[in-house]
């Protein structure tokens, strides 16, 4: 069975950026629930799973200066780095495995985790629990947790691959009482292709 990791270097060799299931030209919805975060520009953002994101290429055009990349295919962030050019100075680029990491569970705390359309992959118990261990052990006492997934009305696979489906209450006893829920909405997108995809769009605070 191909690894994880070979899973998605081969899709990030293969498709072009905008036409991946989850390309965002915008990234609308996860801007709304940032600008509740009222985060500065020294604010400590680790966007996990990061891919091709635009939504780095956004908090970098707004003045963030502190990002942290992340994502297990190491072709996803090379490409990203140099979409970004001379502003990939401000971002740490990780190559890591948010279920087995090597360099993330070293790094200093942070003030925002931004998933979109990562934990959902993880269906396997100990996978998830990896996840939100080392969600828990860096995101700081105020922190926020902004994490879009498939709902449970959404897809039952993407990439290839077999989802676990989510709502904000299945989110919130996995985050457990120190996170409050502060808002959430389901979000219909669309991808390149044309297929519906049913989103759960969810942003905690820590207490």
């Amino acid at each position: 069975m191909k690894s994880r990791k070979k899973h998605w270097e081969d899709v990030y060799h293969s498709t072009p950026t905008d036409q991946l299931g989850w390309f965002e030209s915008h990234p609308e919805p996860t801007i709304e629930l940032l600008k509740q975060c009222s985060l500065t520009p020294e604010s400590r953002i680790l966007t996990v799973g990061s891919g091709t994101s635009t939504f780095v290429d956004y908090l970098l055009d707004e003045g963030f200066r502190n990002l942290i990349a992340t994502d297990i295919s190491a072709p996803a962030l090379e490409q990203l780095k140099a979409r970004v050019g001379e502003l990939q100075q401000y971002v740490d680029w990780l190559v890591d495995d948010l279920t087995n990491p090597t360099f993330l569970n070293q790094l200093e705390p942070i003030d925002l985790w931004h998933d979109r359309a990562v934990l959902h992959f993880f269906t396997e118990e100990q996978d998830q629990q990896s996840y939100f261990n080392l969600l828990k052990q860096l995101v700081k006492p105020n922190g926020f947790v902004l994490i879009a997934v498939f709902s449970l009305e959404g897809a039952q696979q993407c990439s290839g691959l077999p989802v676990k489906n989510y709502s904000a209450e299945m989110l919130q006893e996995k985050l457990g009482s120190e996170f409050r829920l502060i808002q959430q909405f389901q979000h219909l997108y669309t991808t390149p292709g044309g297929n519906p995809r049913d989103y759960i769009y969810t942003l905690f605070q820590r207490t």
